[in-house]
């Protein structure tokens, strides 16, 4: 504080207070205005005589306040914060929306004992870490946590969990993500060095337990738990909501208990804790379901959490207590906001004694004690005492509630406490990966300097005759695929990267040297981009001093890159190189010439010109390259065949198809008696060449091979038009058929955009009875499309006159502008499924799914069955007998009705056809009850239409059912057999209100039933029995799915 005040009297003056951390970017503080001149040289000074200047003197005086900032944070603007430096930890870089995931994460590799377990898991061979993918990954994260210097990403984690962008940017349940991510870790350990580590940690037992009050009778259960959920609500401590964790409920009137061999007995129920575990999870459940507003909402009340916990008093009398359950606070996760909108954070302790660390995604910082705590616990804000109002940082909504509050805690056992949190020297990581990881960071440095000298290098793309032998496709190999892995594309051109200023001549060494030839017997060709779109050679590199730089500005193009064939020269008798003549194949006063002399231009069309030769195998389908030749341009096509015999070791004789592929959609078919210059065959060409096939050798091949091209024209059609389909069974482990090894029948085959249906089944059978125990027929298979997204079947693909696999593939409705409304579908992948039944008789057959009923109304099993279009619903009941294993003796007692928007619309006789099943209605079959058997119209007993709802009639949910209602029966009476009919009792059933709806409308005023009401007196013909009670399988929290850690 800074005052300027009147040094004859200091009751005058004027002040300026300021807060600040000086650091070495600021440490020059201070006022840019202090005091207006006007006022403080004024005559009067506010009120005073005299002025607060007075005779040209007035004195400042400094307040200096020295805080001891124990967070080291205090009043910090977070330019340039080191965490690594100030606390010695790195924090978690956040993907979009995975804070939640770096406050748990944060939490578990803190827990020294966890990370050691995890280190524990082989992952030092590719097959170990193809199988603990998420495993590895954790490693890798909890090491560079230990390691790094700047912040960590989780984006390697993520990916190995197999999630998407829909999850990263989606906050999940906590709980949920750690016991997921528990059992696969668990999963990972067993026949491991840390088998059984995480449930020594983490796993505590409790016993739940019915106990009769006046008979000698316990019926108990002990199960595991790995968390805890406690209420926040209605509990102001953790003590609070133990204590409501182990409340017993009695059980008596009309909710006793059954127990054998006593009768209805008045009893108590109870949950008890037998044991805890080293390290006790505490989820604290801050989102509850608000019934009046129809909605989760977030609970900010007051809630206390001790720094020291005791939890012997909620153990068992018969729990061993030898060793005290005394447990430490070591970690609290934090959530600030609301439902919609908020942030996760935690405050934990990195070692057994030490001080609390605030985690907030990359930046660590230290805490205090009061931070962790007192500050999370929720509930009102209060200054002074005062009530106030803060603001959501998130909403930006004003509130006299905190909106940061801990939703879960981390307490550990003191006892435990040096092997639960062991020194950092005896948690070694696996021997490979720090040598692994340092690998990468080599490589990645060696890119980062690639980048920074990338001006100095260029790519030279190289193919030599190995590559074009090794390739099955149009052109001479597929530059595109440069790079790629030599096992898995062995035609793909090898790419160096080169100083600009190496010479030609320095090149062909390095080339000959790396390709183990002999000096002078590789020359490289330039390849030129032709006008039709093929890449091909176009003349001999001769240049020795020529720079790679000059060369590729002068003969390559710039979207292509410098690309080069290496041509390997035949060798002599003596092993020396030969090389065709450059001179021209006639002499200069040959008579074609007139005796003149021939021009340049005339010269180079004379020369030797290269030929590259393929073969089309028609037996195999394939096509191969064979390597280059040289042919005089005057010689006729006819004189190939020499080459070719020779080549593939034919006799003379062999009848032969020669054709030019001038591009892959242009293959012309060669006269033999033209000359090659007048086929303005060029060097670099391919002459593409099959034997001649009889009408009968035609026949023969097509009764093996259907689908078989028959000519190379046909095989490059073929070509244009192949797309890699890969196929997966929809069924897995596949049911109708086996095959010798699982991963045979997950596939990839080429299929011909022209293909039909037909061609596409044969072609699947054909590949599934090569691998399969037994043939596959292809009239039973049938193939359903696949959900680009997320991989799911999509639609049938239907057996259509016309279709193709372009249609089946790549069509879909589209929208305006081409944009597909629905689901995109995968352009390359199909499920497949082997019938029982050829796909003929399938579609002969209505898929009916009946959902059948059973312990009242609160089992649904979902049955498909697949009924004859023309049967009737006798042979429904039969196919759910076989499917659902019912005894003959209920048979006659299943009924089957139709449901509508959850209300019953009508009961089917057995006698109905099932093409009069509507697709949208829900079909019920159910064991009529025993007391229907009684239904005495004459008495005025009749059976009634029975649904659940939601506050309103128009929220209906559930099963619907059939009731009988008694005549002149009260509803109390009709109550407990309500109560049977749908297996609600107890308290349950008290929270039931149950209503007449008149005529099952949706938005009819509900008439509530008291216990003396007589029921059939209040129902009239049509009207609905409606039983108002809450959804409990409604989603609260919209998800696409599940979550899920592959």
């Amino acid at each position: 504080m800074l005052v300027l005040h009147n040094p004859n009297d200091p009751s005058m003056y004027v002040q300026h207070v300021a807060q600040h951390r000086f650091t070495a970017d600021e440490g020059d503080w201070g006022f840019t205005r202090f005091a207006d001149k006007n006022r403080i040289f004024a005559q009067k000074f506010d009120g005073f005589d005299r002025p607060l200047v007075e005779g040209d003197c007035a004195r400042m005086t400094a307040y200096v306040r020295v805080l001891k900032d124990p967070t080291g944070v205090l009043w910090h603007n977070f330019i340039n914060y080191d965490s690594k430096k100030e606390t010695g930890m790195v924090g978690l870089r956040n993907q979009g929306a995975t804070c939640y995931l770096n406050s748990l994460l944060q939490s578990l590799f803190l827990t020294g004992a966890f990370r050691k377990a995890v280190y524990q898991i082989p992952t030092a061979t590719e097959k170990d870490r193809e199988v603990s993918q998420s495993a590895y990954a954790l490693q890798r994260l909890f090491y560079r946590l230990q390691t790094d210097q700047s912040a960590v990403s989780t984006q390697e984690l993520t990916h190995s969990f197999g999630w998407e962008s829909r999850q990263i940017f989606e906050q999940q349940d906590v709980q949920e993500l750690s016991r997921i991510l528990m059992d696969k870790l668990e999963a990972r350990m067993r026949g491991t060095e840390a088998e059984d580590a995480l449930p020594k940690m983490f796993v505590g037992k409790m016993k739940t337990y019915l106990r009769c009050i006046n008979v000698d009778y316990e019926s108990s259960r002990t199960e595991d738990f790995w968390d805890l959920q406690l209420n926040v609500s209605g509990c102001k401590s953790l003590h609070d909501s133990f204590k409501n964790y182990i409340e017993v409920e009695t059980l008596e009137g009309d909710n006793k208990y059954a127990a054998e061999g006593y009768g209805l007995q008045d009893a108590k129920k109870g949950v008890i804790f037998e044991s805890f575990p080293s390290i006790l999870h505490l989820q604290l459940k801050r989102f509850e379901y608000d019934f009046q507003r129809d909605a989760m909402m977030k609970v900010n009340d007051r809630y206390e959490f001790p720094e020291v916990f005791d939890a012997s008093p909620y153990l068992d009398d018969d729990a061993d207590k030898s060793e005290p359950y005394i447990y430490h606070l070591h970690g609290v996760l934090v959530h600030s906001g609301d439902l919609n909108a908020g942030h996760y954070y935690a405050f934990l302790k990195p070692e057994k004694n030490g001080q609390f660390y605030r985690f907030d995604d990359d930046r660590v910082t230290r805490a205090t004690s009061r931070e962790a705590t007192e500050e999370n616990f929720g509930g009102d804000y209060q200054i002074n005492g005062q009530l106030q109002k803060g603001q959501n940082p998130y909403t930006r909504q004003w509130s006299t509630k905190r909106s940061n509050n801990a939703y879960m805690l981390v307490y550990i056992r003191e006892s435990r406490l040096d092997q639960t949190m062991p020194e950092e020297s005896k948690i070694p990581p696996p021997e490979h990966l720090p040598a692994r990881i340092a690998e990468e960071k080599a490589l990645a440095e060696k890119k980062r300097k690639e980048r920074e000298e990338a001006h100095l290098y260029m790519q030279v793309l190289v193919a030599t005759e190995k590559h074009f032998k090794a390739y099955q496709g149009a052109d001479l190999i597929p530059w595109a695929e440069y790079g790629a892995d030599e096992q898995e594309e062995p035609a793909a051109p090898k790419a160096h990267r080169l100083l600009r200023s190496m010479t030609v001549s320095d090149f062909t060494k390095m080339m000959t040297k790396e390709y183990g030839a002999e000096e002078g017997t590789l020359r490289p060709w330039i390849m030129v981009n032709r006008q039709n779109g093929t890449v091909r050679p176009d003349h001999p590199l001769t240049w020795p001093d020529m720079t790679l730089e000059e060369a590729a500005n002068k003969f390559s193009t710039r979207t292509g890159g410098f690309r080069v064939f290496l041509e390997a020269a035949e060798k002599d008798a003596d092993g020396k190189p030969i090389w065709p003549s450059e001179e021209p194949v006639s002499a200069p006063s040959s008579p074609m010439t007139n005796g003149n002399a021939m021009t340049v231009q005339q010269q180079q069309q004379q020369r030797p010109i290269m030929i590259f030769l393929k073969y089309f195998d028609v037996d195999k389908q394939q096509l191969n390259g064979l390597g280059h030749i040289y042919m005089s341009p005057l010689d006729k096509a006819e004189k190939i065949a020499p080459h070719i015999l020779r080549i593939m070791g034919w006799e003379e004789g062999v009848s032969l198809e020669l054709y030019e592929e001038i591009k892959q959609t242009y293959i012309e078919r060669m006269k033999p008696k033209n000359t090659l210059i007048a086929s303005e065959i060029q060097d670099g060409d391919i002459i593409v060449f099959q034997r001649h096939l009889s009408e009968d050798e035609q026949v023969s091949i097509r009764q093996i091979q259907p689908t078989a091209s028959l000519t190379a024209v046909e095989y490059y059609d073929f070509l244009v038009n192949r797309l890699f389909v890969h196929f997966t069974p929809k069924i897995w482990p596949a049911q109708t058929f086996q095959v010798q090894n699982d991963d045979q029948a997950v596939f990839k085959i080429a299929l011909s955009r022209k293909d039909g249906y037909d061609a596409l089944a044969h072609k699947v059978a054909e590949h599934l009875s090569s691998v399969a125990t037994k043939p596959v027929e292809p009239s039973h298979l049938r193939f359903t499309t696949v959900n680009n997204q997320s991989g799911k079947p999509r639609t049938v693909v239907k057996r259509l006159q016309g279709s193709t696999m372009a249609s089946i593939l790549l069509g879909g409705s589209a929208g305006y502008g081409g944009y597909s409304y629905s689901q995109p579908q995968a352009p390359d992948h199909l499920y497949y499924e082997v019938l029982e039944m050829s796909l003929t008789d399938l579609e002969q057959r209505k898929n009916v799914r009946v959902v059948l009923l059973s312990e009242g109304i609160t089992k649904e099993d979902p049955c498909d069955l697949l009924i004859h279009k023309q049967a009737t619903f006798k042979e429904v009941l039969a196919a759910l007998q076989k499917r659902a294993s019912l005894p003959d003796d209920i048979m006659d007692q299943i009924r089957f009705y139709e449901s509508h928007q959850n209300k019953v619309y009508k009961i089917l006789p057995l006698n109905q056809s099932v093409l009069a099943l509507n697709e949208f209605m829900t079909l019920y079959a159910e064991r009529i009850p025993e007391d229907e058997a009684n239904l005495t119209e004459e008495n005025g007993d009749r059976l009634t239409p029975c649904f659940h709802f939601e506050k309103e009639p128009s929220k209906s949910h559930g099963a619907p059912f059939l009731f009988m209602v008694k005549g002149g029966e009260a509803f109390k009476d009709a109550k407990e057999r309500l109560s049977k009919r749908t297996g609600i009792k107890g308290k349950n059933l008290e929270k039931v209100r149950f209503a007449v709806v008149k005529g099952g409308q949706n938005y009819s005023r509900p008439v509530w039933i008291e216990d003396e009401d007589v029921l059939s007196e209040k129902l009239q013909d049509g009207d609905h029995l409606g039983l108002e009670h809450a959804n409990r399988n409604r989603s609260n929290w919209i998800k696409y799915e599940s979550l899920n850690i592959r």
